[in-house]
């Protein structure tokens, strides 16, 4: 039994709730979101709060998903999602130039990472970088791609990371109390 399908999900005030067959319409103060559900599991609305309900047990692995994504999407409208990366490096930084950002890495050339749609990135202090979306997925999809670029080095701990991010800093071929002779 899904015990994160049954909770109820409250809706705000201000956000309106729209049920079409199989997608849930949300639209808040900071825009519009669709979003699909599985087969077999429906939103009901009762008094100010979405139900999800499954047909029967076999939808229960997708029950709570479901439910999460609908919340999700709510709280996307209402307040939205953000993830901060830090770049840390001598000399690596990063700047907006129109729809790009652009990094500079310790590579021989800069690079340029395309904004898409629907997110929004700042850069402050040119070493931090955060991405703002009312999607959460596309939030930690754009976030992760950029920290792919330059993964944390686990020597170094030079790259981007996370804002928060521990990194386990590795000991070199000196540290290590190998044979002498």
């Amino acid at each position: 039994m899904s015990r994160v399908g049954e909770k109820p999900i409250p809706v705000p005030a201000n956000v309106k709730v729209k049920i079409e067959g199989t997608a849930v319409l949300v639209e808040g103060p900071k825009g519009k979101l669709r979003t699909d559900l599985p087969e077999g599991i429906r939103v009901e609305v009762a008094d100010k709060q979405l139900l999800t309900k499954r047909d029967n047990d076999l939808q229960a692995a997708l029950h709570g998903l479901a439910r999460t994504l609908v919340a999700n999407s709510i709280i996307g409208v209402t307040e939205g999602f953000k993830r901060e990366l830090e770049i840390v490096g001598i000399g690596y930084r990063a700047e907006v130039k129109g729809k790009n950002l652009v990094f500079a890495l310790g590579f021989s050339h800069p690079i340029e990472f395309p904004i898409p749609e629907g997110v929004s990135i700042t850069v402050e202090k040119q070493t931090r970088i955060v991405v703002t979306s009312t999607e959460k997925q596309k939030v930690g999809q754009v976030a992760a791609n950029i920290r792919a670029l330059r993964p944390p080095d686990p020597y170094k701990n030079k790259g981007i990371r996370y804002a928060g991010e521990r990194l386990r800093k590795k000991v070199g071929k000196a540290g290590v109390g190998g044979v002498t002779k």
